[in-house]
């Protein structure tokens, strides 16, 4: 008895002994202060139970990693950016709202992507619409088709994806295929290299090239981008597998937002598809753009009549700044009437919590649309507590009833809605590489608003007698969780 106890005081004494390095490192390495303490406090306090997901989620810092992301961007943006971005950035004027004027003046600084005239965008407000329109496009394809999804499944859907693009490839179309490791961790090697057999030029995305860390879960390629010809390009929420069509309960009808565009803004799109192809394989995508009207205004689509202006926003955790963050923040401190989000994961930083209440401080329409079913247990316990506070602001918190709500939708005022693959938490934040597509237009933000109008008539708004009458426990659990948010 007496061996045993002495081991198992020695493991005790050990487990205490690695949580404080790792806690030590943590303080070291750790890209945000909130992080840190909640990493250093976990791993002191229960390295018994934190020990091993630091080495997967918490060892954010890779030796030159971020240096030469930055520097490999900035190489393609100087040299191998889209020629219209020229002439069609010069040719752009701001919005003549003064609130789309200033929004769009920062974020151009921020992403560093011009601001394009001259685009039609649509919504596409669930699964099948998206993949019936991306299958459409991809079935229509003569140059080439680029496809790049945080989680690919291997099944029906899965199944159709690839049979499409295989028959394009065997038609003598180009195509290109990124997924990412992490995301799509479970897609067997037959399924890749049944891609790569068919002619699909078929890659992972991998955190880096030289320092690859297996058991490193930080990093991601959250982006969904699909482009076809240079003509039209798909993003938003969706990933490829059943659940997208609301095809595993109890989440299903999963209710998620695509957008198509076409114009300009293509190119862009297809550029933050570029760099992470780059990044991957070292090679450069032939992606021939199709020539660009002499007047902008024309390359909109005639089927709408619109001529609307988009600027993509890319994020990532190699960017100067912390670019998804602080598009939120703008997008929040720049509306005067309304800012509505839609996000499946309410977990905001402190900079982005308090562009929220400021907004609805000064008497802004602030909504934000959430899930009320669970897809991570305690990202939604974090997530009802941040409600809950919000509540007291003033910010009015909706919970989507049908099903799972996972998209990804910011409407500011009349004039401007933003669709693509950033959620409200630290992870886009700051860990994930992102896109968004701002489009600044009335008619489109008419749109958007149609849209999460009959969402909202779905959903049901809470108050705060849902956390006064939570259990003890309940609030508890809710408390707990919201330590971990730095990390979630």
């Amino acid at each position: 008895m007496q061996f045993d106890l002495l081991h198992v005081g020695t493991l005790v004494a050990l487990a205490h002994i690695l949580g404080v390095v790792a806690a030590c490192h943590a303080i070291l390495n750790t890209r945000t202060s909130q992080g840190a303490i909640a990493w250093a406090v976990s791993l002191v306090a229960m390295p018994y139970l934190t020990l091993v997901p630091y080495l997967f989620l918490g060892r954010s810092k890779f030796a030159g990693y971020a240096d030469a992301r930055r520097v490999e961007n900035e190489l393609l943006r100087a040299h191998a950016h889209p020629p219209e971005w020229d002439r069609l950035a010069s040719s752009a004027q701001l919005p003549a709202h003064a609130l789309g004027g200033r929004l769009v003046h920062s974020l151009t600084r921020l992403g560093g992507m011009p601001f394009l005239p001259g685009n039609s965008v649509r919504t596409l407000v669930n699964g099948t619409a998206t993949f019936e329109a991306i299958f459409q496009a991809i079935e229509n394809a003569r140059h080439y088709v680029i496809v790049q999804f945080f989680i690919v499944r291997d099944d029906a859907l899965g199944e159709m994806f690839k049979d499409a693009l295989i028959a394009k490839a065997q038609q003598g179309v180009r195509v290109y295929f990124l997924y990412d490791s992490i995301g799509s961790f479970d897609l067997p090697h037959r399924y890749v290299a049944s891609l790569r057999a068919g002619g699909v030029d078929t890659h992972s995305f991998a955190t880096n090239r030289r320092f690859v860390n297996r058991l490193q879960l930080n990093f991601r390629n959250h982006r969904k981008i699909v482009s076809v010809d240079g003509e039209r390009a798909f993003v938003g929420g969706h990933n490829v597998g059943v659940e997208y069509l609301g095809g595993k309960p109890p989440l299903s009808p999963w209710r998620d937002t695509h957008i198509e565009v076409r114009g300009p803004a293509v190119a862009s799109i297809q550029f933050v598809f570029t760099e992470d192809w780059y990044w991957a394989t070292q090679q450069l995508p032939q992606l021939d753009l199709p020539t660009a009207p002499s007047d902008p205004a024309n390359s909109a689509d005639p089927a709408t009549g619109h001529d609307m202006h988009c600027l993509v926003v890319p994020s990532g955790p190699a960017d100067k700044q912390e670019t998804c963050s602080l598009f939120f923040v703008e997008a929040i401190n720049a509306a005067r009437e309304r800012i509505w989000i839609t996000t499946p994961y309410l977990v905001p930083d402190e900079a982005v919590f308090s562009a929220l209440r400021l907004a609805a401080l000064r008497g802004v329409d602030v909504r934000i649309l959430i899930p009320s079913r669970r897809d991570h247990v305690v990202v939604f316990e974090a997530s009802k507590l941040y409600a809950y506070d919000s509540l007291r602001a003033g910010i009015r918190i909706f919970r989507y009833q049908p099903g799972f709500l996972h998209q990804k939708v910011v409407l500011i005022d009349s004039v401007a809605a933003a669709v693509g693959s950033a959620n409200l938490d630290n992870r886009s934040f700051r860990l994930n590489f992102e896109i968004m597509v701002m489009t600044v237009d009335r008619n489109f933000a008419k749109e958007v608003e149609t849209m999460l109008l009959a969402d909202f008539t779905e959903s049901r708004e809470i108050d705060r007698n849902e956390y006064r009458h939570a259990s003890a426990l309940r609030r508890v659990l809710m408390h707990v969780a919201r330590l971990f948010s730095p990390i979630l």
